[in-house]
């Protein structure tokens, strides 16, 4: 089974240390999973020998303001199907507003995210370009998004 790819930080800690060659990192809410989720997973995944997913607990989603009832499934609930997907190593949870403190704890090589965002304005950034890493930003999958899914589903009933 696929549960033991969830860990708390310290055992994510312990785990990267162990992983050689280059370990990407990205994260997000990852709601309602969708095919522009798994394309941006899958491609993070080639650019290196592993890929963790840091995942927005509960409060922490709330504070992004994605929307009435958001998120949908808890923290521990799109842990668990990240941590099905063969793209995913490593699934972490963390509470904070941003994951800047887990991706110095976890020292990835690699820093990805959606090209909907700029690479200076990512949490984390310096900390791994300051190792020698670097930060990649990837096209998303045009007409997915997990706000569009929910408002669909909405308009429906």
């Amino acid at each position: 089974m696929s549960e033991h790819k969830i860990r708390d930080r310290a055992e994510a800690v312990r785990w990267r240390s162990a992983v050689e060659g280059p370990v990407v990192f990205t994260n997000g809410v990852f709601d309602l999973l969708h095919p522009g989720h798994v394309k941006l997973l899958e491609q993070a995944r080639a650019l290196g020998r592993a890929l963790i997913v840091g995942i927005n607990g509960d409060q922490s989603a709330r504070k992004l303001g994605k929307g009435r009832g958001r998120p949908v499934n808890s923290a521990a609930d799109r842990a668990r199907v990240l941590a099905a997907l063969a793209a995913v190593d490593c699934v972490v949870i963390f509470d904070e507003e941003t994951p800047e403190a887990l991706i110095r704890e976890l020292e990835p090589d690699i820093l990805v995210k959606g090209s909907d965002y700029r690479a200076e304005q990512l949490p984390g950034r310096a900390a791994v370009e300051e190792r020698g890493g670097r930060v990649m930003l990837i096209d998303l999958l045009p007409g997915y998004s997990t706000s569009a899914i929910i408002e669909r589903i909405r308009g429906a009933s």
